[in-house]
């Protein structure tokens, strides 16, 4: 059965330790003059605020494709949408309907005002910011952990607990495939040119299948222990992963194979975002602080600090902005009330 990476401890991942290493992570020398750029302007933006969002943890965050607004989806079955203003994210509006937990929400890849939602009530949602409402509501067979939208825009694909992943057409919100897999399916995405479709699963293979003929294309043994989590670069040159051992691995696209290891984490890997410039990665986990890597060296370009584990990360599409949700607890009055909060971190230190 899939587990929402949100929910995964240390225990359901048979975490392999701390600074377990794979043996082709190699090391640099020195850093590259982007590293010292970025660490210069970090410097001076290296502030985060937390901006109030919802009444229990946050599973999700994403951009909108023009980086306008910030999504998240929430333990308390809403999604929230911010506007992006200078220096702070402004709630913008709070989207109810759903009976269960929004455990993921994506945004149309080119249409801003559009983003789809995720659920236990096995349903999904999509929402137009223009007129607030649900524009429509999609019946599936399970509780729903995981979506993505296709590059194309065309497609929706929703993956469940019981490992099954559904295919809806974004225009007449149709089932158009089904396919229930055999093992564990972690997380789906499209590559960027639409024509094939990857699962991480609970062995620690990457699944890739031909779209849209859904037919395997090849099936790459990642990580020794469950891969999480998959992210594709902007720039389409690469691919990452994220899995239970605590490493993440970068990957070729072309190719298919492993370039090099991030392995500053001790914790399983949840979650992972490209910068929009295709240059930074940032990874996250229980480690109390999200890496951000430079993409091309692996040499740790920053991190930045949390009291709690991370559950999502998302850099904006434009700016060095990363947002992201821990698993807070509101301790001013209750330690175990749930803070709700969305993170933004890259603010002018004088903001």
């Amino acid at each position: 059965m899939a587990v929402p990476a949100a929910a995964m401890g240390p225990s359901a991942l048979g975490q392999s330790g701390p600074g377990a290493m794979a043996p082709w992570c190699s090391v640099s020398s020195g850093p590259s003059r982007y590293v010292l750029g970025m660490q210069e302007l970090f410097r001076g933006h290296s502030k985060t605020r937390e901006f109030p969002a919802h009444s229990a943890k946050v599973h999700s965050v994403a951009w909108s494709c023009d980086g306008r607004r910030l999504a998240s989806g929430s333990f308390d079955k809403t999604a929230s949408v911010f506007l992006l203003e200078k220096d702070r994210l402004v709630k913008e509006n709070n989207y109810r309907g759903h009976g269960d937990s929004v455990d993921q929400l994506c945004w149309h890849p080119s249409n801003p005002d559009l983003f789809v939602t995720a659920s236990g009530d096995k349903t999904i949602r999509i929402w137009d910011v223009r007129t607030t409402k649900c524009i429509a509501t999609v019946n599936t067979k399970g509780e729903n952990i995981n979506i993505c939208w296709s590059p194309d825009g065309q497609t929706i694909a929703v993956g469940n607990k019981d490992d099954v992943v559904t295919f809806i057409d974004a225009k007449t919100h149709r089932s158009k495939a089904e396919e229930q897999f055999k093992f564990e399916v972690n997380e789906i995405s499209w590559n960027n040119d639409n024509n094939m479709f990857f699962l991480t699963n609970g062995n620690g293979c990457i699944n890739i299948l031909s779209y849209p003929e859904l037919k395997p294309v090849q099936s790459i043994n990642a990580h020794p222990s469950n891969c999480i989590c998959i992210k594709f670069d902007p720039m389409g040159k690469y691919f990452a992963t994220g899995s239970a051992d605590a490493l993440v691995s970068l990957w070729d696209v072309d190719e298919l194979v492993c370039v090099r290891c991030f392995s500053r984490l001790d914790w399983p890997v949840r979650t992972l975002s490209f910068s929009h410039d295709g240059k930074m990665l940032a990874s996250a986990s229980e480690d109390h602080f999200i890496d951000i890597a430079e993409v091309e060296t692996g040499d740790k370009l920053w991190e930045v600090q949390c009291e709690s584990p991370t559950f999502t990360v998302a850099w904006h599409p434009k700016r060095p902005l990363l947002a992201f949700a821990c698993d807070d607890k509101d301790g001013k009055y209750d330690s175990s009330r749930e803070a709700g909060t969305v993170k933004l971190f890259g603010l002018p230190n004088d903001s």
